[in-house]
């Protein structure tokens, strides 16, 4: 239907389809048939080859991470198909909208423009939506991180058409109630909850209620005073990276994104040196934590600087493109790679 209307949001389409009147849904069945069929067998076809694919992992003892965002777009299947589970009015526009409030980085907040949930109707529906959406998210991953886990606790929303966050409010969300219900329908499955950002104490009891692993980022543990993410802080439930998606690259962070102080604290900490390699030696120090899994970036195994690094955020355009190539994965990287998960303790 989308590509019907010339790719404009369904915001946009003739009243009778953005509504979802049954003539019309009837209608575009139809007249699209063909096409609808064709998206079908291509889906179809990325499940047949995913499914190998992941099969393959596991049989090698690999597990995928999936990725699942709190939020969805406005323009998205989501909120069209299922309007009653998100803040719109009469219309199918949005009351309110997802972003974080205005703090020393953002003077006027991050507008993200997601729509808020329905919480209260989720509720009384026992949150089916969102066990569907986790359900078929442990289809494709053996593990999901749930990105925004603080949301969960309080989210703060804006009001739709705001050209800043700055007069949003702090809502309650569902807790601990979303959680028991995922794990009353899926069981005890293995998530991660990404509770970077404005933590409070709420936010750190709702965590440990569920027992979801944290996450730490080395990038973030040599600033002012004793980060939580400095190594010897770690609990053994936390998963420890060097950087996310979201960080530069070591090498990036290191020659660029740091200040002196925070690259002099680093070395001392790690006790970087140059014959190691600044890039080593950080994975070292996140591969001899406590916490149950280490992650870090290939960019960061290659070394490589801020021109491999995979995104900025709130910034439209150019990420998402770094792609390693086949002569990069070398025998010697690899035995680097086993010797110092070996000697952590990392491997059988």
């Amino acid at each position: 239907v989308k590509n019907h209307f010339g790719l404009v949001s369904w915001q946009e389409w003739d009243d009778d389809i953005r509504l979802r009147e049954e003539k019309a849904l009837n209608y575009y069945k139809e007249i699209l048939k063909d096409e609808i069929e064709y998206w079908i067998f291509l889906q179809f076809l990325f499940c047949k080859q995913w499914k190998a694919l992941k099969a393959y992992a596991n049989s090698k003892e690999v597990k995928i991470i999936g990725d699942i965002p709190i939020y969805v777009a406005e323009d998205s299947a989501d909120v069209w198909s299922n309007p009653k589970f998100f803040n719109l009015d009469e219309n199918m526009k949005p009351i309110t909208v997802a972003g974080c409030p205005p703090d020393p980085f953002a003077v006027t907040g991050q507008l993200w423009g997601n729509p808020i949930y329905n919480w209260s109707y989720i509720h009384e529906t026992g949150y089916a939506w969102w066990i569907d959406r986790m359900r078929e998210s442990f289809k494709m991953y053996d593990v999901v991180r749930i990105d925004h886990f603080r949301g969960f606790e309080s989210y703060y929303e804006i009001p739709y058409g705001d050209k800043t966050a700055e007069f949003g409010t702090w809502v309650k969300g569902p807790d601990i109630h979303l959680f028991n219900a995922i794990k009353e329908a899926l069981g005890d499955v293995d998530i991660i909850a990404e509770d970077l950002g404005n933590m409070t104490d709420e936010v750190e009891k709702l965590r440990e209620a569920t027992n979801f692993p944290g996450m730490k980022i080395l990038q973030f543990a040599f600033g002012d005073g004793d980060s939580t993410d400095l190594p010897h802080h770690h609990v053994e439930n936390c998963v420890v990276y060097t950087g996310t998606h979201d960080n530069d690259t070591i090498m990036g962070w290191y020659n660029e994104s740091s200040s002196e102080k925070e690259r002099e604290k680093a070395k001392k900490y790690l006790n970087l040196t140059h014959e190691e390699g600044i890039a080593k030696g950080m994975i070292r120090g996140i591969w001899s934590s406590k916490a149950y899994l280490a992650i870090a970036q290939m960019q960061d195994f290659l070394g490589l600087g801020n021109e491999a690094r995979m995104n900025i955020p709130s910034v439209l355009g150019g990420n998402w493109i770094w792609r390693m190539r086949k002569e990069d994965l070398t025998e010697k990287l690899a035995k680097e790679i086993y010797e110092m998960t070996k000697l952590y303790g990392r491997c059988k």
